[in-house]
């Protein structure tokens, strides 16, 4: 298989941020006098929009109140607890020197993505991105893979999609690209395995001989 384009999800692949959302879910429950939620109910809508995750509160407070509440203690304490992953870097830089196309499909919106990318300095590595506020359908739909495709002049039969969550899968699947499953993020392999990724990645490198092999 030969890839010509690389498409990233963020969180949980590029950049290490999964405690601090969780502790952004944690902090908006608290703030508002609602029912704690483990870590692990959390993390089984990793992967999807803030709006689908407060979805059981839209009466009351109403997703909006919620939303504004995780941000505001989310962008307080980004900067001081989200970092890159080791290998992301070298990895990123190495598919770019191959000649290969990237691009960011995440479902966080555009300004928070672009901040994450920032302050780990990949932030001009990534030729296109699509975030939550882009898509009418979010992931696991295919839209946002379709649209960084179409933005790209991609075929999906040379595309990859690279996740950490099942939602990513199932994403990349039904745009019909391949699918690498990341096992350095919040999720083991028995967690993607019921979405069949085409191919499992233990570290960054894994994906640099993977693709710089079929380039």
């Amino acid at each position: 298989m030969t890839f010509q384009t690389i498409l990233f999800d963020l969180d949980g692949t590029l950049i290490d941020s999964v405690r601090l959302i969780l502790d952004s879910y944690h902090h908006t429950l608290a703030t508002h006098g609602l029912p704690a939620r483990t870590d692990a109910e959390w993390l089984r809508g990793g992967g999807t929009p803030l709006r689908v995750q407060f979805a059981p509160w839209q009466d009351a407070p109403g997703i909006d109140v919620l939303i504004a509440t995780y941000r505001e203690y989310n962008l307080a304490n980004h900067d001081s607890c989200v970092t890159v992953y080791p290998g992301v870097v070298d990895t990123v830089r190495a598919i770019r020197a191959a000649g290969l196309a990237t691009g960011l499909v995440t479902s966080k919106n555009r300004g928070g993505a672009e901040r994450g990318l920032r302050l780990c300095g990949i932030e001009t590595m990534m030729d296109v991105i699509v975030g939550a506020d882009d898509v009418v359908n979010p992931k696991p739909h295919p839209e946002p893979v379709e649209m960084a495709m179409r933005l790209l002049n991609a075929s999906p039969a040379h595309t990859l999609y690279v996740g950490d969550s099942i939602h990513d899968m199932m994403s990349g699947r039904a745009a019909g690209v391949r699918t690498a499953g990341v096992l350095w993020g919040p999720f083991t392999r028995q967690d993607l395995e019921p979405a069949e990724p085409d191919y499992w990645l233990e570290c960054p490198e894994d994906l640099t001989r993977l693709v710089t092999a079929s380039a």
